[in-house]
């Protein structure tokens, strides 16, 4: 088993003692870095970056060469799953993704292909099993995927939605389809987190993005019971260690209750949720991560290190809270502000390592 050196963040998933706060950032391998935007010129094409293992691994390691952070987390793209499954994945500059085919019908959805992981996508495991030799132990691997809800929003639209027309429609129309739709997604994310699980993954993330859209009924029913099944479909024990999972659900604070039930490890917030009511809600059953807003990061450094402490201070004393964004952060940032609150993270999680 390599030893890891900087083993706080899976400690703190775990809800273990730690020296401090860890910290990582929802996309903190990005646009807001010029390093990235030189690889991504390199590259060519966005899908050409995720398509190789080397760029991938560099534009994973960009952050961590700059900041002290306690993970790496894989350059990767949700929609590389429904991609491998037959969509034909695309950018379009200024609109994001796009699929030459969408799934409308039951005979589309019947029609979808079954990735194999080393196969398909055997370009993602190359890439993992890069990043885990460069990274030598220093901080551990994320690996991540979408929920099979976020993933069939895309697919059945056919890209990014506002409305979310067609996916709203098959589910209140013709839930049986839906269902068909969303038990192959599950059946295929359970096999490519464990995949990269044993490509060397020491903690893996479902992003569901949309299930905020959802009413309470459907949630459960449509993104929640699948997200469910998947944990119960994950390896969660490799080279010799616990692997995480953690569970976020963008606008899905009124849910926190009903995800800490699916036994995943952790949850992860957004900024709308007040993480000491959160931690009241769950107890000791999950860790939680987040939830800084991402637009302190444009205040300036003493408001920036504020937020981050107000942030620690609500959590509380005892275990369990990985600090992070409430999503993604933003292309324009300055990346001397992330230094900023990875600096501020550190110095004011220091407390959390009293006992509970």
């Amino acid at each position: 088993m390599q030893i890891l050196k900087n083993d706080r963040l899976i400690r703190a998933l775990l809800r273990q003692p730690v020296d401090t706060t860890p910290i990582w950032i929802m996309r903190q391998a990005g646009r807001y870095l010029p390093e990235y935007r030189a690889t991504r010129e390199r590259a060519g094409d966005f899908m050409t970056l995720c398509r190789t293992p080397e760029l991938a691994c560099e534009v994973t390691l960009q952050p961590l060469a700059r900041f002290p952070l306690d993970a790496a987390i894989l350059f990767s793209d949700i929609l590389t799953v429904p991609d491998a499954m037959g969509l034909d994945l695309y950018f379009v500059e200024g609109e994001g993704p796009r699929f030459r085919r969408t799934l409308r019908s039951a005979a589309d959805i019947d029609a979808l292909a079954c990735p194999d992981p080393e196969h398909e996508l055997r370009y993602v495991m190359d890439a993992v099993r890069l990043i885990r030799r460069e990274l030598n132990g220093s901080v551990p691997l994320i690996g991540f995927s979408g929920s099979p809800w976020t993933l069939a929003t895309y697919m059945v639209e056919g890209g990014a939605s506002r409305e979310f027309a067609h996916i709203k429609g098959l589910l209140y129309d013709q839930p049986t389809v839906l269902h068909r739709l969303l038990t192959r997604l599950a059946d295929t994310v359970t096999d490519y987190l464990n995949a990269q699980i044993r490509a060397g993954a020491q903690a893996v993330m479902i992003f569901d993005t949309w299930g905020g859209i959802l009413t309470p009924t459907a949630y459960r029913a449509f993104s929640l019971d699948y997200m469910h099944r998947i944990v119960d479909g994950l390896t969660r024990e490799n080279e010799g260690r616990h692997v995480p999972v953690t569970l976020f659900t963008k606008g899905g604070g009124q849910w926190l209750e009903a995800m800490a039930d699916t036994g995943c490890d952790a949850l992860g917030l957004d900024w709308t949720v007040d993480i000491a009511d959160a931690r009241r809600r769950v107890g000791d059953r999950v860790a939680l991560q987040g939830n800084m807003d991402p637009a302190v990061l444009y205040a300036n450094p003493t408001r920036i290190r504020e937020e981050a402490a107000s942030i620690i201070g609500a959590y509380g004393s005892g275990n369990g809270h990985v600090f992070n964004l409430g999503h993604g952060i933003h292309p324009q940032i300055d990346p001397d502000h992330v230094a900023t609150l990875v600096d501020a993270v550190h110095h004011a999680g220091k407390p959390t390592a009293n006992p509970n």
